[in-house]
Parts: C-alpha cells; sequence; structure tokens
C-alpha cells in the first residue's frame, strides 16, 4: 500500500495525501527559488520532519520513563547551499522541561540524534541540534 499520493497543482505546487489518515499537505517553491513561498517547500518539509522525527522518539522514550514532555517546542532552520541547490545545514533548537535529570536528559539527546530522520539524512547535511533546559 502506497504511503501517500500525490499531485502537481501547477505553477509549482504540489498536493500530497496520506493514504491512511487522508491529510493533504500542499507544497509551494520557495520565492528565491521561483515560487510565491505561500507554504511549505519540500526543502522545509525534510528540515521540520527532522525535528518531528527527533521529538517523537523522544517522545516514546519519554513515556515509556514516566516523563512528560509535553509543551516542549522547537525551531528549526535551513540553511540552503548553492552548487548545487540542496539542504547544506539543519538546525534544531529544543526548548526542554527544566525538571530533567543528567540522566534523563543525555537519554533523550541520544535518542533524539539517532531518530530515523537523522539516520537518513545524506551525511553531508550538518545536523545542528541544541537543547535549551531554562525555565
Amino acid at each position: 500500500m502506497s504511503t501517500a499520493t500525490a499531485r502537481y497543482a501547477g505553477q509549482l505546487r504540489t498536493d500530497a495525501t496520506h493514504v491512511a489518515s487522508g491529510t493533504t499537505i500542499h507544497t509551494d517553491a520557495p520565492v528565491d527559488n521561483h515560487g510565491r513561498g505561500e507554504s511549505f517547500s519540500p526543502t522545509d518539509l525534510v528540515s521540520a520532519s527532522l525535528g518531528a522525527c527527533m521529538m517523537t522518539i523522544m517522545g516514546i522514550v519519554a513515556e515509556r520513563q514516566g516523563l512528560d514532555l509535553r509543551g516542549v517546542t522547537w525551531n528549526v532552520t535551513k540553511h540552503m547551499a548553492a552548487e548545487p541547490r540542496r539542504i547544506a545545514e539543519i538546525e534544531v533548537a529544543f526548548q526542554m522541561p527544566t525538571a530533567l535529570s543528567a540522566k534523563e536528559r543525555a537519554t533523550l539527546e541520544n535518542a533524539a540524534r539517532t531518530c530515523p530522520v537523522a539516520l537518513s539524512l545524506n551525511p553531508e547535511i550538518r545536523q545542528s541540534v541544541q537543547f535549551s533546559y531554562e525555565g
């Protein structure tokens, strides 16, 4: 069974539908690459997927250990290279709960850095990941 079906909507836009849920996402080429930038670009989705995957794996570990990570936030910043045009670096900055012990922090950080998306990206893409435990 397919994971997603997609169609080209024209004007550098696509619509992809998740087969199992019916959820649709739209992409638009970025302004600096002939698009309008009115939605996620495909490279934005790759970058956002890294942060979401890291959080998901930390969530799995946290649930197993009885930790509550609700409310954790993160910011993702994508840096592009020009020749060839590709993602050069993805920065992910997590704002984590302050009440975690040093051991819990290390376990969660390791889980994040070894999520499936992180391990699947080309090694030439720098993954800069920061964890902030400030209140």
